[in-house]
């Protein structure tokens, strides 16, 4: 999640640690490069700005150890493939000294640990060689356990090598069911022509199809029809060689990694115990974190996430080429990254920056990604690298007709803003001129979208709900010290003080949790959506650590991202892990998966400080009423029945991890999940009868600019298949002051308890 930031400049304390830290620091320079108190000087660093800054410092002690201990071997070793139990063993004697060695600045444990993993790392590449170097027989019943972190450690190179034999033996026969599927599907595609074929892989690809790419694809029709129709001998053994040049690939990266990559998760380890959002950058990650604060993004689009040894899709960009393709989804698993039609490399296990470079290419050149789907299905999905431009992470806005009277939606990526310039285009201001224009056109409801916002600027979340209320709070700031700060809307003008839904989902965090809240609190809005948002009540400071050290002859020391304060509604609860709960729950696909911070180990806790002095809003008489419609709505409704049932699926599914390893128990396996899927597909096809058009000045831009005008197409088109927006419209037409239903002419069966979701 996206977080936000204060700069330095602005925390007179965290200033004054600044000056304390640097004088207490000016004796301690190493002199060289290569020198091991370097990382000494990172610990100390780390640990003293951690102490004097952060919100709420956890104790440095044998329980701050334990957790330490845990998260480190965790991020060494996800899937439990290269140490042994003696090594646990050996390594579990500084289970409770980790933190001793933390406050004297001893290393002996990552040193211990580093030597060990890259030791048994050079031994896995024997294992896995062996494991395929013969034919494997695929017909054994045997299966794999991928639950790996509750499966023991192996006892013995014995055991290690199972382990692999099996992880290798999975990755070779999913390769191998996927070639046998391209032989049939070319079998089964012999009588057609070439031009018929075109026509299928121009349908599939759409607007992603270039000349240079339909060029290729014919040249490899033609080879194919030349070649001799391969042997499941031929096709076993290229499955084999395909999962060796990715796994040599993967140990090709690891040995690219230097003694300074390692220490860096071991740092983390320790930053990430104070709570989720506290991190160290390595120069490298601190440039990378700049360029994402700035809105500066290329690529595909797509935000990746490491779970383990897994690359998952934490979020999709708007505008950019993956969210345009409307295949790759947040919670996809990459398995495989393929460049154009060569040979995909498997990249499970290797490191997200390998992974991004590999995903990162010239604009006009596709890569493929093989893909896990949520429901267990694989999927390979082909996307054509383009510029992601800034402008499709502004503010936007749309209008919709529904029984003759106008409504508007708002959308709103993140609360962006520009510190360096204050006449550059920043959230609220976009906001506000958006609502200025719907108001133009006589809307009668504004539905404010935040789905998937991550946060950003804290100034334009007040601007941003000082536009649907008189002057007010908006939002409760406590410090580390103790101190409260409310941040106040000072303008008396409402721009808006017509009915008002703000959509939110469980991705919607930190600055979009303040706006819900407070919209929330004021009764200003109905607040629809997940059971509950993100739950990210913090804020953080980003430190560069290089100013505490004079004369430094190391190089760039990185920086530290640590919390510094937290939020707390205006009616006085935080924010932090319990969100904002939607006053109308509708049903998720994935509303039973784990990605929230109430799901995090060390996450802050919930509390509760004074409510400040606020007035609700008493001007919008059938909220209530509102509320219960659309509940009953939902009930009623075939399309939520089914996503909700989806989503009990999903989570039933995501339970499953042994997968058996005999071919037809596989391939049958496999078969099941997609005739499932194709149950749900309904939800991704879904349309709603309303058309969303853009307002009359961005209409006559589109005229003369067809990029714009295929980003709004886009974008209404799939307005025009959001059931949740369609919903959305609902209950601002049950806000409207006419033909109001009163609350006892509500269907009774409303009050039956399982008719009513919480």
């Amino acid at each position: 999640m996206n977080t936000i930031i204060k700069f330095m400049k602005r925390n007179y304390k965290a200033l004054l640690v600044i000056v304390a830290l640097s004088i207490a620091l000016l004796s301690f320079i190493p002199k060289e490069k290569t020198d091991p108190e370097k990382d000494k000087l990172l610990l100390e660093l780390l640990t003293f700005v951690i102490e004097k800054g952060h919100y709420n410092p956890a104790a440095i002690d044998d329980d701050f150890s334990k957790g330490v201990y845990k998260d480190y071997l965790a991020a060494l070793d996800p899937s439990k493939r290269f140490f042994l139990q003696s090594d646990i063993d050996e390594f579990s004697k500084f289970e409770t000294s980790i933190d001793d060695q933390i406050n004297n600045k001893e290393l002996t444990f990552f040193e211990l640990t580093y030597t060990r993993l890259m030791k048994r790392m050079e031994e896995s590449k024997s294992y896995y060689k062996e494991g395929l170097e013969k034919p494997i027989d695929y017909s054994k019943n045997e299966d794999i356990n991928t639950e790996y972190d509750k499966l023991p450690f192996a006892k013995n190179t014995k055991e290690i090598k199972e382990k692999w034999r099996l992880q290798v033996k999975l990755s070779a026969l999913s390769n191998l069911v996927d070639k046998q599927k391209l032989e049939e599907d070319f079998a089964n595609d012999k009588n057609k022509t070439t031009e018929e074929k075109l026509q299928e892989y121009r349908k599939n690809l759409g607007d992603k199809t270039t000349p240079e790419l339909e060029k290729k694809f014919i040249e490899g029709i033609e080879k194919k029809k030349n070649e001799i129709p391969k042997t499941y001998e031929d096709l076993e053994k290229e499955a084999r060689e395909s999962t060796l040049k990715s796994l040599n690939d993967y140990f090709g990266f690891i040995k690219d990694l230097n003694r300074n990559d390692w220490f860096s998760v071991y740092i983390n380890s320790i930053a990430s115990r104070f709570d989720p959002h506290t991190s160290y950058f390595a120069p490298d990650e601190k440039e990378r974190f700049d360029v994402s604060m700035s809105g500066k993004l290329e690529g595909i689009g797509a935000r990746l996430q490491k779970k383990n040894d897994y690359t998952e899709i934490s979020e999709l960009i708007s505008g950019s080429p993956a969210w345009r393709g409307k295949e790759l989804e947040a919670g996809d698993i990459i398995l495989k990254v393929a460049q154009g039609n060569e040979e995909p490399v498997d990249i499970v296990g290797m490191r997200l920056d390998d992974v991004v470079k590999k995903i990162k290419g010239p604009k006009g050149t596709e890569v493929r990604l093989t893909t896990k789907k949520a429901d267990g299905t694989i999927k390979v999905i082909s996307i054509i690298r383009d510029e992601v431009e800034i402008e499709e992470t502004y503010a936007k806005s749309s209008v919709v007709e529904k029984n003759g009277m106008k409504y508007g939606v708002i959308y709103l990526p993140k609360f962006y803003i520009d510190f360096e310039d204050k006449n550059s285009r920043d959230a609220g201001k976009d906001v506000a001129i958006e609502v200025e224009r719907l108001k133009k056109e006589g809307v009668q409801g504004i539905i404010m979208d935040v789905r998937d916002n991550g946060g950003g600027s804290l100034k334009t979340v007040v601007d941003i709900a000082g536009l649907f209320i008189a002057q007010g709070p908006i939002v409760q700031i406590k410090s580390a010290a103790g101190k409260k700060e409310v941040l106040y809307d000072k303008d008396e003008k409402i721009e808006w003080d017509g009915p008002l839904v703000v959509m939110i989902n469980g991705f919607s965090a930190s600055a979009s949790e303040i706006l819900a809240a407070a919209i929330q609190d004021y009764k200003r809005g109905i607040i629809i959506g997940s059971k509950q948002s993100y739950g990210k009540g913090t804020v953080q400071n980003v430190i560069d650590l290089n100013q505490f050290v004079r004369g430094n002859s190391l190089g760039d020391l990185g920086a530290l991202k640590t919390t510094t304060q937290k939020f707390y509604r205006i009616n006085g609860g935080s924010t932090q892990l319990e969100g904002v709960k939607s006053d109308i729950v509708m049903p998720d696909r994935y509303e039973y998966l784990k990605m929230g911070e109430r799901d995090v180990d060390n996450a802050m806790p919930w509390d509760k400080i004074d409510a400040a002095n606020y007035k609700v809003w008493d001007k919008q008489t059938n909220f209530e009423i509102a509320i219960e419609n659309s509940k009953v709505r939902m009930i009623e409704n075939k399309q939520f029945n089914l996503i909700d049932e989806n989503a009990k699926w999903l989570d039933e599914r995501n339970k499953e991890n042994v997968y058996s390893l005999q071919i037809n128990k596989f391939k049958t396996e496999q078969k099941n999940l997609l005739e499932i899927s194709k149950k749900y597909k309904s939800i991704a096809d879904y349309k709603n009868s309303f058309q969303f058009s853009s307002l009359p000045y961005e209409a006559e831009a589109m005229k003369t600019d067809v990029s714009l005008k295929e980003k709004r197409d886009t974008w209404h088109e799939s307005l025009s298949k959001d059931i949740y927006v369609e919903e959305a419209i609902h209950i601002l037409d049950d806000l409207q002051n006419k033909d109001i239903v009163k609350k006892e002419e509500v269907p009774s069966k409303l009050k039956k308890d399982k008719l009513v979701k919480s």
